[in-house]
């Protein structure tokens, strides 16, 4: 948006949108593109500035740094960790995800040692935003089939 005014003598002000004018639903869409980013880099700490400090994962409240910090052990697993958009709705305050998650498993996972396997998992995340920052989080991955590609021999 633009402002200017036009000379004193006029003393009107006009508003020019220009075709950037982003929707509330574009401004979210851009704000998880952006926090998705952060994830497939594993950058923890821009991680946890997308989170508010009343956070609620899972109907539990958690503080941003332990949010982001229960992602180490993952990336320290599978250190080419990556979450791919399947489907992406954004309606009001809500953003729905539907992602295909895959990694190589590198490192300990779980008690298991590096196999060397690629893995890939449906995951689903329902989010809440409010300021632009997530203030409530629903998440379930398919745990057990990541668990059931690193045992396989």
């Amino acid at each position: 948006m633009v402002l200017f005014a036009e000379p004193t003598s006029l003393k009107r002000l006009y508003i020019i949108r220009r075709p950037e004018h982003m929707t509330q639903r574009d401004e979210h869409r851009s704000i998880y593109l952006s926090y998705l980013e952060c994830c497939n880099e594993h950058d923890i700490d821009r991680m946890a500035s997308f989170y508010t400090s009343t956070i609620r994962i899972n109907e539990a409240p958690m503080d941003p740094a332990t949010v982001a910090a229960q992602f180490v052990p993952l990336f320290s697993a599978f250190p080419d960790w990556h979450w791919e958009i399947r489907n992406l709705v954004v309606e009001g305050d809500y953003i729905a995800g539907h992602f295909m998650v895959t990694g190589t498993h590198q490192g300990a996972f779980q008690g298991i040692e590096a196999t060397d396997r690629r893995v890939s998992i449906s995951e689903f995340t329902f989010y809440r935003i409010e300021n632009g920052k997530f203030v409530e989080v629903w998440d379930l991955a398919d745990v057990d089939a990541l668990m059931r590609q690193i045992r396989q021999g």
